[in-house]
């Protein structure tokens, strides 16, 4: 005991003269503060053993859950017949591959093929033209509002980028149609978009500025967007540059799986869509599980879109077990979605697994985490990251649902031979968004859609272009 009162004295002395002269600041970290901190960590060996273990590894290889390891199998009662795997690499464009994977089975078995691929880069290079434009479209419509108006100063921080979602997709397509992959093949920075990414930001920023100051000197909307056309030939001919030049008809023929050559044909992009793929992108629903916001209500994001002319995109908020429903009857339709998720929590690319319990950072470090889908969504925590194609489910014998597969655009040498097995509550937690056809909803949700849209500002949680 007088061990104890004579330690609290030496303590209590060190903090009087190590504090004299500081001001005393609620809330600061003073020494006895600091004493207190510091004490939680226990010099024992189990400490020193973890200290040695974590500053010498990877967070994530040393929280690695053995206990689970293995237990999580590839097989799937329903699964949709996909051909190939696709490769982004080094750019954001998980968005376009996702979109073009879901229309790629349609294609494939159309026209009998072993494999077959859209040419990414062709609808890639209108969607950077695009998005230029709605970028100074709207420094435009805002030329009366202060520089440092939240609205122009997120459209400078968000001039350009190379992430989008599925409307994104949808409207690029439908009004520029597509071609396959050897027509407008991949290129050095369609495949790297980080370079040209950076330049054509900065040259928007400066076109940006430029606009604002003509209307500040006086000249009226049709000398800007005069000056806007200028701007626009020359981001067109960096996008040429980088990408090469879209083709407007190109000729082309295939070989099937039987080794039958087709006749040579001539195209549009347009045409070709209509003759190979053929279906209505209109007729398909973005559903979100936002637990954050009042389920059953259509929600629009402000400027979350690639056109001028195109459409902010909107989704309908649903609980997950709905979504889950008809996600379901969708697979079971032989239809794949565009399924976006965040795809980094708890994912394990060696065995290709979206497992909760993949990694135990609770008893790595002795503290909890454990904030719930719409605490994270709130704080930023989690988000829409990532876009892949559902193209499998798996229905036990009780008709229950314990796992579901996801086709990705990371290459075979990522996850499960290029796929990842996502479990059924994995799914729970990190799905943000799926694009479902109208065919696979139910009379009330479609009657959401009728209703008038609550606007969310481009700065909103959900505002998230899928990139990675």
């Amino acid at each position: 005991m007088k061990a104890l009162k004579l330690f609290t004295l030496i303590l209590f002395l060190i903090t009087v003269i190590t504090s004299k002269g500081q001001k005393n600041i609620e809330g600061q970290i003073n020494p006895q503060v600091l004493q207190q901190i510091k004490s939680s960590v226990k010099d024992n060996p189990e400490t020193r053993a973890l200290i040695n273990a974590v500053t010498n590894n990877g967070i994530k290889k040393l929280a690695v859950n053995h206990n689970n390891v293995g237990k999580i199998n590839h097989f799937f009662s329903n699964k949709i017949e996909t051909k190939a795997i696709t490769n982004q690499k080094s750019s954001g464009r998980c968005w376009l591959f996702t979109g073009l994977n879901t229309l790629r089975p349609i294609v494939t078995e159309k026209l009998n093929l072993s494999k077959f691929e859209f040419s990414e880069t062709y609808s890639f290079f209108y969607d950077q033209l695009e998005k230029s434009n709605l970028f100074l479209e709207s420094i435009i419509s805002t030329r009366d509002l202060k520089i440092d108006d939240r609205k122009v100063e997120w459209l400078f921080k968000n001039a350009i980028g190379d992430g989008g979602q599925w409307t994104t997709f949808a409207d690029i397509v439908n009004k520029y149609g597509l071609v396959p992959s050897n027509v407008m093949p991949e290129t050095s920075h369609s495949e790297s978009t980080g370079m040209m990414s950076r330049l054509l930001r900065r040259k928007l920023r400066e076109d940006g500025v430029s606009l604002r100051e003509m209307h500040l000197d006086g000249k009226n909307l049709n000398e800007i967007r005069l000056e806007k056309i200028k701007m626009l030939s020359e981001i067109y001919k960096m996008l040429v540059l980088c990408l090469g030049e879209p083709p407007t008809e190109f000729v082309w023929q295939y070989k099937d799986k039987d080794d039958k050559i087709s006749e040579e044909k001539k195209y549009t992009p347009k045409s070709f869509y209509n003759e190979f793929v053929g279906i209505d992108l209109n007729e398909y629903v973005m559903i979100m599980n936002d637990p954050t916001r009042e389920y059953f209500k259509l929600y629009e994001v402000e400027y979350d879109r690639s056109l001028q002319d195109g459409n902010n995109w909107k989704y309908i908020n649903l609980p997950i077990i709905e979504i889950k429903e008809f996600a379901k009857n969708s697979i079971l339709g032989n239809e794949a979605m565009y399924f976006s998720c965040d795809v980094g929590k708890q994912l394990n690319t060696s065995f290709g697994t979206l497992d909760l319990n993949n990694y135990d950072y609770d008893d790595l470090f002795d503290v909890k985490f454990d904030m719930d889908k719409s605490q994270r969504i709130s704080t930023y925590e989690s988000g829409s990251t990532h876009g892949m194609a559902l193209v499998g489910v798996n229905i036990l014998e009780n008709g229950e649902i314990d796992k579901w597969l996801l086709e990705n655009s990371w290459g075979t040498d990522k996850g499960h031979n290029g796929y990842l097995t996502m479990t059924d509550d994995w799914f729970g937690e990190y799905l943000f968004r799926v694009v479902i056809s109208k065919k696979y909803l139910d009379k009330k949700t479609l009657k959401i859609l009728d209703t008038k849209a609550i606007l969310l500002p481009p700065w909103d949680p959900m505002f998230a272009p899928e990139k990675y």
